[in-house]
């Protein structure tokens, strides 16, 4: 990097994968030159997710806040205090620039240039998931601080084509939008090898992931099931496991990704998902995938991967049983997905980035010392 080592502040949240992303992020930036600072949105991360990224530190700052999730605050109750909290830590920190993993906050006033990367959002998950949009009066405001936050970014960020034009379809924003694929570190192949195992990771619950689809076709394979994941829904009685089933719980990302090298084939008949960090990781340890026919999955994994129709039971039954006995295709399927998995490296990643950065902050340059003077 040439110049002076830039200062970012990033938002995360510790719910769901943007919080892999971010910290993952978030290390490559460090090690070549950046500081950065991660800022928690909603749900404080559990100890355990923290001594996750415990190597992390000092070299990436975090700072934890109790502020709520804009997708969990649709009526923007909190979005006052919260603005005013991070615009205390920017004033702090005196970054360069700002890397918001989520919408809403984009519209503060910010004194320096602001990244928006879509990750997620409701509209088009329920778009995905149940068809339309929610018509409740709570999410239409929900909408318009996606759309503020959006028109307010000095770019936008979506990780796959499919999920940038979902975007721009539903919002509308007055810019394109740029693509930037997300990226990990590669995952070691299991010492112990591939075994008859077929995995699946999600809240059973969660419409989007569709997990439910596994365990409803597990009696029909000759292999065993694996889920990793919670079996019911916070505050809800407990749910008991189908026989077919070995439900692993909730696994530490060290514990899943062991499960990804030992698991045969992952399956994710997900019926949304914008990228799909989960489905990489799993290719990355050599996994054959059965995944969901919808656009992003196939974006991403044409040709290194068997598709299926989220919602045919019978069409994931007969492709799940025909490569757990099929070895020569499972292979060749296990080889594909590896390589297509090289190819979205954390270090593509961070250099799509650095590029995005210095595209925004070359016009900011002179002035960001005199705003924070």
């Amino acid at each position: 990097m040439t110049g002076a080592v830039r200062r970012i502040l990033m938002t995360t949240d510790a719910v769901g994968g943007v919080w892999i992303y971010s910290t993952t992020l978030a290390r490559a930036l460090a090690a070549s030159g950046y500081h950065v600072t991660l800022v928690t949105m909603g749900p404080k991360p559990s100890p355990s997710r923290l001594a996750e990224i415990a190597d992390l530190f000092p070299h990436v700052g975090l700072i934890i806040t109790d502020t709520a999730l804009e997708w969990m605050d649709p009526e923007g109750e909190d979005a006052k205090r919260a603005g005013e909290l991070l615009l205390r830590i920017a004033t702090q920190l005196r970054p360069d620039l700002i890397h918001l993993n989520g919408f809403r906050e984009a519209s503060l006033p910010w004194p320096v240039p602001v990244v928006v990367v879509a990750h997620s959002c409701v509209t088009s998950w329920w778009q995905a998931c149940r068809g339309g949009q929610p018509d409740d009066a709570r999410w239409l405001q929900y909408r318009q601080a996606v759309s503020a936050g959006l028109r307010a970014a000095d770019v936008w960020v979506a990780p796959t084509e499919s999920f940038r034009r979902t975007i721009s379809g539903l919002y509308q924003p007055m810019t394109r939008g740029r693509v930037i694929h997300n990226g990990i570190d590669a995952v070691a192949r299991g010492a112990v090898g591939k075994r008859d195992i077929v995995l699946a990771s999600g809240r059973i619950w969660d419409e989007a992931k569709n997990i439910a689809a596994v365990a409803a076709v597990a009696p029909r394979l000759p292999w065993r099931v694996q889920i990793a994941g919670p079996l019911q829904e916070p505050d809800t009685a407990p749910n008991t496991p189908p026989a077919a089933v070995d439900w692993l719980g909730e696994l530490s990302r060290a514990d899943l990704l062991e499960r990804m090298q030992r698991a045969a084939i992952y399956v994710a008949p997900a019926r949304y998902e914008p990228f799909g960090l989960g489905v990489l990781e799993a290719a990355s340890a050599g996994c054959a995938l059965v995944l969901s026919d919808i656009p992003t999955l196939r974006e991403l994994w044409e040709d290194a991967a068997e598709f299926v129709p989220p919602d045919d039971a019978d069409r994931l039954a007969q492709i799940l049983g025909t490569l757990c006995r099929d070895d020569a295709r499972r292979r060749c399927l296990q080889r594909a997905a590896t390589q297509r998995a090289a190819t979205y490296s954390i270090g593509r990643t961070l250099a799509r980035y650095r590029d995005l950065y210095q595209h925004v902050l070359a016009p900011s340059l002179a002035s960001t010392q005199e705003v924070f003077a």
